[in-house]
């Protein structure tokens, strides 16, 4: 784990708890209601082939490199400790098993070409962050949202950082895969105001192919929302990933499992989009290429049928 668990808990050492971020995004839109603040954490248990943020997959930093910035130079070939990077021509290659990811190479870049994505940071300077966009979530109703990544694979530094929201009466989301231990799932479920809650494929054989987990635990944990009252704090997020989650079949056993999940009546369709070039200057391998964002009339007709169970659905976060 990122977080530091000091051995006497005072009020100053849980603000220094450290967790690992890879962005803030500030002025989002689409992560739960008003104007937000949306920070991006660092690990996830899944992956999923069609990952819009492949940089948060990893619970370490990441080396990213920007062809397009690259002048060759060789800069970069030069002060690398590890001799990861090397030039055939006016291609450059990143052995990434050798890269150490120490960053020199990014502090010495000319252009920027080469980027060190992630970064440590205590719960208080996040929240110093945060509170830098308070106007704009009391003027639009909007507040924080958890994304990744993961936000669960770093619970200890994500609980302090709840717990100051809270006292700041910020409006909190949490964008979550549910992938996580029932006893630390459990322990957010009164801290956190909305749950942006991912489904994406009903059945686990499908499920452990497409993410590389069982589906069980995610299922086991909406259903503990439920069961605690907290069902209508939950928006379904669904992936409309053409020919993986978008079948009959998977549409049809959403449908099954959310009629058994009393106060969960709203759903958003989050159609895919490629994302290979991410993965590239990622050097990370990328399976969905050759796939399609889903069409204006499929998306419409997977939300009319959804609306038809009585949902309210909307296309988009």
């Amino acid at each position: 784990m990122s977080v530091v668990i000091p051995k006497k808990h005072t009020k100053m050492s849980n603000h220094l708890i450290k967790g690992i971020m890879f962005d803030i995004e500030r002025y989002a839109i689409h992560d739960g209601p008003g104007i937000r603040t949306t920070v991006f954490m660092k690990g996830c248990p899944l992956k999923c082939w069609w990952c819009h943020n492949p940089e948060g997959i990893e619970l370490s930093k990441n080396l990213m490199y920007f062809e397009y910035k690259c002048i060759r130079c060789k800069t970069c070939v030069n002060v690398c400790p590890t001799k990861a990077i090397s030039f055939d021509g006016e291609k450059q290659t990143i052995n990434r098993v050798s890269c150490s990811k120490c960053g020199i190479c990014t502090e010495h870049c000319p252009t920027g070409a080469l980027k060190l994505v992630g970064y440590e940071i205590t719960v208080y300077e996040l929240i110093k962050e945060i509170e830098k966009d308070i106007l704009l979530y009391d003027r639009s109703g909007g507040g924080v949202t958890f994304s990744g990544g993961e936000p669960l694979f770093q619970p200890l530094f994500l609980k302090e950082v709840l717990k100051e929201c809270k006292k700041m009466g910020i409006h909190s989301a949490l964008d979550t895969t549910g992938y996580a231990p029932p006893e630390i799932f459990e322990s957010f479920v009164d801290s956190v105001d909305l749950f942006l809650y991912d489904l994406k494929l009903l059945g686990d054989e499908e499920h452990k192919k497409y993410t590389g987990v069982s589906n069980e635990l995610i299922k086991k944990n909406l259903a503990t929302l439920v069961e605690k009252g907290r069902g209508s704090s939950v928006i379904l997020r669904f992936p409309v990933i053409p020919r993986i989650t978008d079948t009959e079949k998977n549409l049809n056993e959403l449908l099954v499992l959310v009629s058994k999940l009393k106060g969960i009546n709203e759903v958003d369709l989050l159609p895919f989009h490629d994302v290979s070039e991410k993965y590239d200057r990622l050097g990370m391998e990328y399976r969905m290429r050759g796939h399609e964002a889903p069409s204006k009339e499929k998306l419409n007709y997977i939300k009319e049928k959804l609306e038809g169970a009585g949902l309210y659905v909307k296309i988009g976060g």
